[in-house]
């Protein structure tokens, strides 16, 4: 009987020493560093009404702890864990404790859309962003005409970064809105859209990439129809090639206080001297005239060849080319264009 009470105490000291060893091992767990192939941080959302037990097997599908009986065991010594809704930055190899501790923080600010809109020039885009609150007027077209505060892995121009602000509909966060920052988020996203997939291709064009920016931007203007700009484009380039006029009216219109006033594109029509009068200067403008999209990049870069050397639209926008100026001013007259 001796021998078996004995062995009896035997097991409940063994039972109790593992017992307390795992205790130890998840107490360990949850203050250890997580490892991680990338420590960068990364948003975790935490959804309305989520528990905060569930939020375990969350965090171990996004890879940012390994078990989540540990996060139960945090739970269970924690005594209660007040979680917020919204979203979160977390470090992936931040421990369970502060990852739980980041959770009872604030969330981060919900960001609002702002839409820029493709063939926007820069006045156009301070207008409205200064009419939404984010920036006193001028802002936005004084910081863009500073090129050199800006990074980028192509050469930006030094006048300006009209044309190379890629035109999207970005997140922002009203409060905390630098322009700086915002011009930066817009030349990386011309980087990601066109630049880093077409580099090779730009290079072997024989064409600058600035020179592409700026036929792109009149594309951009001139034909809205996106699978007819490569066309427009074989036609532009082979303009400025033989050192004709372009002829592309929204050039005239770049300076204009508002894009659509008539009376001011006429008067500018009319003059000569204007650097950006293409009706009677030839090659390219001084610089792009608005924001172009990846269409019309992709178009400046891929021009289609053809017999065409003019072109116009009817009161339909549909485009029209022809091969000389004979055949171009008999369709000026059918559709009367002037």
């Amino acid at each position: 009987m001796k021998k078996i009470l004995v062995a009896l105490l035997v097991l409940i000291v063994l039972a109790a020493a593992g017992a307390g060893g795992v205790f130890m091992h998840f107490q360990n767990a949850t203050t250890a560093p997580h490892a991680a192939a990338d420590p960068a941080p990364k948003e975790f959302v935490v959804k309305k009404g989520a528990s905060a037990r569930s939020l375990g097997q969350q965090l171990q599908a996004q890879g940012f702890l390994d078990d989540p009986t540990v996060w139960r065991f945090h739970l269970w010594r924690r005594g209660s864990l007040n979680v917020k809704a919204g979203r979160f930055m977390l470090s992936p190899t931040a421990s369970v404790a502060e990852l739980a501790n980041a959770l009872e923080g604030q969330p981060l600010p919900e960001d609002v859309p702002f839409a820029m809109i493709e063939g926007w020039r820069l006045r156009d885009t301070d207008q409205v962003l200064a009419a939404q609150g984010l920036i006193k007027p001028g802002e936005y077209i004084a910081a863009a005409s500073q090129p050199g505060r800006f990074a980028a892995p192509f050469p930006l121009p030094t006048r300006s970064l009209e044309g190379y602000l890629y035109p999207e509909t970005y997140g922002i966060i009203a409060d905390n809105f630098k322009v700086e920052a915002f011009i930066q988020r817009q030349i990386d996203t011309f980087r990601a859209r066109f630049y880093d997939e077409h580099k090779d291709e730009i290079a072997k064009s024989g064409r600058s990439l600035h020179d592409i920016v700026v036929m792109a931007s009149m594309l951009e203007r001139e034909e809205p129809v996106p699978s007819q700009r490569a066309l427009v484009a074989g036609i532009l380039w082979k303009r400025v090639d033989k050192g004709f006029p372009l002829g592309v009216d929204a050039t005239s219109r770049y300076e204009l206080a508002e894009w659509n006033d008539r009376k001011a594109f006429l008067k500018r029509l009319r003059d000569n001297s204007d650097p950006w009068n293409s009706r009677t200067r030839a090659g390219l403008p001084p610089g792009p005239i608005g924001a172009p999209t990846v269409d019309s990049l992709l178009a400046a870069l891929r021009p289609v060849k053809s017999d065409y050397w003019y072109y116009l639209h009817d009161a339909q926008k549909v485009l029209h080319p022809s091969r000389n100026a004979q055949e171009h001013e008999a369709l000026r007259a059918k559709y009367n264009v002037y």
